[in-house]
C-alpha cells in the first residue's frame, strides 16, 4: 500500500469513554474488569500483550507473548530463559507490556519490572501445558539461528522419543517471569482523537491516579 493509501487508513472512535469515576481502587482490578470484557466480546486471544524489552546496549525490541497469570503482584508470562526476551531482561529488568484490544476501542500499557518466577511455580505451570507444548520446550533453542526447518521437526521427533509414555519435565531454561507494574495506563478511545487516557502511578504512599491528554 502507498503511503497515500495509509494516510486515508481513518477510524472514527466513538465505543464509549473512560471517566474517573469508572476506575477501582488499584490497576489490576481495573485490568480484570477489561479483561472481561474482551472476553466476553470474543476477541481473538485477548490475553495477547506485546512485551518490549531493551538490550545492555540501549537496542528496544517488541514481541507479542501471552498473559498466563494475574494477581496484585503483577502480570505473568512465560518463556524460554535462554531467549533474547529473557537475556534482555536479566541485563535490564525494566519493560513495558501492551493490551491491543482494537476492537474495543481499548488498550492498556503496563510499565515495571520483570522478575523470574521460582521453581515451585514454574513446576506448577508447566505440568498443566499441554503436552506438544511441554515437547516444544525442550525441543526449541529458542532466539538461535538455526540451519532450516527441518532442524526444529527433527529435534521435536527426538524429544517425543526420548519422553515417549512418561511424563515430560520441566526444563531449567524454562519458565516464567512476574512484571511488577509501577504504571498502568488506561486507554479508550474518543470522537476526534480526543482519547481518553487514565494512568495510575505507584507511590510510596499506594496507587495515584491521572488524568493524561491524548
Amino acid at each position: 500500500m502507498s503511503d497515500g493509501g495509509l494516510s486515508e487508513l481513518r477510524r472514527e472512535y466513538a465505543a464509549g469513554g473512560l471517566d474517573e469515576s469508572d476506575l477501582l481502587p488499584e490497576p489490576v482490578a481495573m485490568f480484570e474488569t477489561w479483561l472481561d470484557d474482551s472476553v466476553s466480546a470474543g476477541l481473538h486471544e485477548p490475553n495477547a500483550m506485546v512485551l518490549s524489552t531493551v538490550s545492555a546496549t540501549g537496542q528496544p525490541a517488541s514481541r507479542t507473548v501471552l498473559l498466563k497469570g494475574l494477581s496484585t503482584r503483577g502480570f505473568v508470562f512465560f518463556t524460554n530463559y535462554i531467549s533474547r526476551k529473557a537475556d534482555e531482561l536479566s541485563t535490564n529488568p525494566a519493560c513495558a507490556l501492551l493490551f491491543p484490544w482494537h476492537p474495543l476501542e481499548r488498550q492498556v500499557r503496563v510499565e515495571g519490572e520483570a522478575s523470574r518466577l521460582g521453581a515451585a511455580e514454574n513446576d506448577a505451570y508447566f505440568a498443566g501445558r499441554p503436552r506438544p507444548s511441554q515437547l516444544g520446550a525442550w525441543a526449541s533453542p529458542q532466539s538461535e539461528i538455526i540451519r532450516e526447518r527441518v532442524v526444529l521437526d527433527e529435534r521435536y521427533a527426538e524429544i517425543a522419543a526420548r519422553f515417549d509414555n512418561q511424563p515430560v519435565p520441566r526444563p531449567e531454561h524454562w519458565g516464567g517471569f512476574l512484571v511488577e507494574p509501577a504504571s498502568v495506563e488506561f486507554w479508550q478511545g474518543r470522537h476526534g482523537r480526543m482519547h481518553d487516557r487514565l494512568r495510575y502511578r505507584r507511590t510510596p504512599s499506594g496507587w495515584f491516579t491521572e488524568r493524561l491528554a491524548p
